[in-house]
């Protein structure tokens, strides 16, 4: 089948839509499936632009509302991931993933679904070090920290998804993988993009959690946008047995969504001939939520999760195959996603501007419902209750104090990775640069991307990210010269930071009611994002 898959879109869906159909007329061909890579900017209206971090002078209301509005159909299903640039508090509605619109589909926090028998998997946001092992506890209105912590990445969606043994075909990211840019043209790379040339000689750019997920999963294609450049790779796994087919990944990064750039490509993937054309669960990874489930955290207290040291009393989380034979039958065989979808928020009216409308919590219909039938803990549910309690902390430092260890895991662990990454030190003209002292700044008006609230610590060693597969020792860059041609031929061809939680009433909500959030004005660094005109001549 035919999939198109696009880089960060920024809201321009229309712009997007009409460049796969020109694209499908000029090559005369039809596209079944369109995937983004974040950055997606599901943005229904006002309020949703505010809980966006992106600095105001490009926070635009762009066209996603008049697909949200029903004003507009995705002319193709569409799949995406969130990125660093979103409206948190809307995709926060979805953390199990659910419909944006009629036809477009958010993976959520992490997932896993099915389509025409193809795996496609994903994880949303970007790689932040010292939000890692924290909990999902951000909820709108956010201030200046959880505006951005809300869209990092946290062990535990990467724990969920390392409990997946059957193969994956597709995976996405926002951010890169770390590393594997030492599998590609990098000479070519870094003439495009000079200033990621310190982190990639220090081994420093990308996320070392998507690395570990990349070692593990071993799809057979990953895509990744943020960075704004196009980029593609060829990375063999070493099997894990003699028993062990060897894999391979196919790799590409995407650039940005612009009339002129080439942010589209479009790949054949093998298909199930006889598999329908609606998107599907997928049973392994339903049933690996269930089997999660009491891993849920919705506290800033720093959790490892299990892991095989002593510690925990269980580690393995991995299904049987009678756990998803269980999951088939409480589907009756039916793993077809309900089109669900409901208005959770007024629509952006431009003739009826609503600049000032508050921020609310909202629990969506799709995912109580997903909750209720596979029996899954509603995250925000959870927060609105944690904060009616006065126990979103208080819970977790009792039990601390208390020195109480189970196998859900353990505060007394080091933490995984000592490094931040994925956030550049260096500047990109790419990307929009945030100061960590914008709190004197009016957030109602606000502003984010990629710049190092955290800067890498260069003086640590590779070998610090313990995630480091074997298989992932340095080619050299003529030999990789030869691979990006290839995949190029074969059609292979930006962030923020952290915590904090605040006093506002969750909204439980039927149709069309609206939720916002404030948010502070932040620093920038850079200005050079996002104005394609100014970009494209420095490139």
């Amino acid at each position: 089948m035919k999939v198109a898959v696009a880089g960060c879109c920024h809201g321009a869906l229309d712009k997007m839509y009409e460049t796969l159909e020109l694209l499908q007329r000029r090559h005369n061909v039809r596209l079944d499936l369109l995937l983004c890579c974040g950055d997606f900017q599901a943005v229904r209206n006002e309020a949703d632009l505010r809980c966006m971090a992106v600095p105001a002078k490009y926070r635009h209301m762009q066209t996603f509302y008049r697909y949200y509005s029903g004003e507009k159909k995705a002319p193709v299903l569409t799949v995406f991931i969130g990125g660093n640039h979103e409206a948190s508090n809307h995709l926060q509605e979805l953390p199990y993933g659910g419909w944006v619109a009629p036809n477009i589909y958010y993976l959520g926090y992490a997932g896993v679904v099915r389509f025409r028998g193809v795996r496609i998997g994903g994880i949303s946001g970007i790689f932040k070090s010292h939000d890692y092992r924290k909990g999902h506890f951000e909820c709108p209105p956010y201030n200046q920290q959880t505006i951005r912590s809300a869209y990092h990445v946290r062990n535990i969606e990467v724990f969920k998804l390392k409990q997946l043994k059957r193969p994956v075909d597709i995976f996405m990211s926002h951010d890169w993988p770390r590393s594997i840019y030492h599998y590609g043209n990098k000479k070519q790379l870094l003439k495009m993009k000079s200033f990621f040339r310190q982190e990639v000689e220090s081994n420093t750019l990308g996320s070392p959690a998507a690395s570990e997920l990349l070692q593990h999963l071993k799809p057979t294609y990953w895509f990744s946008a943020h960075l704004h450049v196009k980029f593609a790779a060829f990375m063999q796994h070493q099997a894990n047995s003699k028993e062990e087919l060897p894999k391979a990944t196919k790799f590409l990064a995407l650039d940005k969504c612009l009339p002129h750039r080439d942010f589209l490509q479009i790949i054949d993937v093998e298909h199930d001939p006889s598999a329908g054309d609606s998107l599907e669960y997928d049973a392994e990874w339903i049933a690996v939520l269930k089997a999660t489930n009491s891993l849920v955290n919705v506290t800033q207290s720093s959790w490892n999760m299990p892991e095989n040291n002593g510690l925990h009393a269980k580690w393995d989380y991995s299904v049987t195959e009678e756990n998803i034979k269980e999951v088939l039958e409480e589907l009756n065989h039916n793993l077809k996603i309900p089109c669900n979808f409901t208005l959770t928020a007024a629509c952006y009216d431009p003739s009826k501007p609503q600049k000032q409308v508050e921020p609310v919590h909202t629990i969506n219909p799709q995912t109580t419902e997903f909750c209720a039938q596979f029996g899954l803990t509603d995250i925000n549910d959870r927060i609105q209750q944690a904060k009616e309690e006065g126990s979103v902390r208080g819970e977790y430092e009792e039990e601390e104090e208390e020195e109480e260890m189970d196998s859900t895991g353990s505060a007394e662990e080091p933490s995984e990775y000592n490094t931040d990454n994925s956030g550049l030190s260096s500047i990109n003209p790419d990307e929009i640069m945030l100061d960590d002292e914008g709190g004197d700044e009016d957030l109602s008006t606000c502003s984010v991307d990629p710049s190092p609230d955290h800067p890498p610590d260069f003086s640590a060693s590779f070998s610090d990210i313990r995630i480091m597969p074997d298989s992932m020792a340095v080619s050299s860059d003529d030999a990789m010269d030869s691979t990006n041609e290839e995949l190029e031929k074969s059609g292979v061809s930006k962030q923020a930071e952290e915590k904090s939680l605040n006093e506002r009433p969750l909204k439980r909500i039927g149709a069309n009611e609206n939720g916002n959030s404030g948010i502070k004005k932040i620093k920038r660094r850079n200005q050079a994002i996002y104005a394609a005109e100014d970009e494209d001549k420095t490139e």
